[in-house]
């Protein structure tokens, strides 16, 4: 019997508010599984527990874009590296996910270039639990996707973000991950 995932997708919601650009939104909420369907998938365990909870809402307005990453059931008093990345989940492994979306690509790969390995060119979302292994973080970047070329997930990293050249952008292991219409 798979487990139930709870998944409510409410895709590209605009308003439009007078004399501001429409909003497009999107929200994603899912249990982190192991295997079976996703959209969120837990690889370890013992970092993001099955059952353990996230949501992200994604919404672009007036040339930016704010995402903001609720977690509950994790590990307390933790902070995990979070960010925008380029494909869906699987659920093989969070490397799957790719590399994270960056506006401005970095023609190397890895990327661990500052210039383009920073949180006003990609979305960093690490979020730090409370006691209960509750979190929520927000970022808010001066830009929003292209038509062509979107991230598709959120992965969660089992360290926080670094921002030193040479290791700009990196956050360890990926314990799980979340599959996100951007």
């Amino acid at each position: 019997m798979k487990r139930p995932v709870l998944l409510l997708m409410t895709a590209f919601l605009l308003t439009a508010c007078g004399g501001q650009s429409p909003a497009a939104e999107t929200q994603v909420s899912a249990s982190f599984a192991r295997g079976g369907e996703g959209p969120a998938f837990t690889y370890d365990p013992a970092l993001v527990p099955v059952g353990s909870t996230v949501a992200v809402t994604h919404t672009e307005q007036d040339g930016a874009t704010v995402a903001t990453l609720r977690v509950t059931g994790l590990l307390p008093n933790r902070t995990y590296g979070a960010h925008a990345h380029t494909q869906p989940c699987t659920a093989a492994s969070g490397a799957d996910a790719g590399p994270h979306f960056q506006f401005s690509e970095d023609p190397v790969t890895p990327s661990v270039d500052p210039s383009y390995a920073n949180p006003m060119n990609e979305i960093w979302l690490d979020v730090t639990t409370d006691a209960n292994g509750a979190g929520e973080s927000t970022a808010t970047v001066p830009w929003v996707f292209p038509d062509d070329r979107r991230a598709e997930s959120v992965v969660l990293h089992e360290k926080p973000t670094a921002s030193h050249a040479g290791h700009a952008g990196t956050a360890g292991g990926r314990p799980a991950c979340v599959t996100v219409d951007f």
